[in-house]
């Protein structure tokens, strides 16, 4: 929307001992410095959009999420 560039970062959920990745699309304005892989973070705006999409005959879906920033985790 700002027409900033995006950036997509991996997020790995963790709960009750089984963890999950996440894409997550945010403006590369929105990613803080000094960000290090594992560290906790918060997620500020954080927005998840269903899709479906037909290529070739083959249908595809899922969850897209957006977010307005990522900063580290207080």
């Amino acid at each position: 929307e700002s027409g900033a560039p995006l950036s997509t970062v991996g997020l790995l959920v963790s709960d009750e001992g089984e963890g999950n990745l996440y894409q997550v699309t945010i403006p590369e304005t929105g990613l803080s410095e000094g960000l290090q892989p594992g560290m906790p973070v918060r997620v500020v705006g954080l927005k998840a959009r269903d899709w479906e999409n037909e290529f070739n005959g083959q249908k595809r879906h899922g969850i897209s999420f957006r977010a307005v920033a990522i900063t580290p985790a207080a």
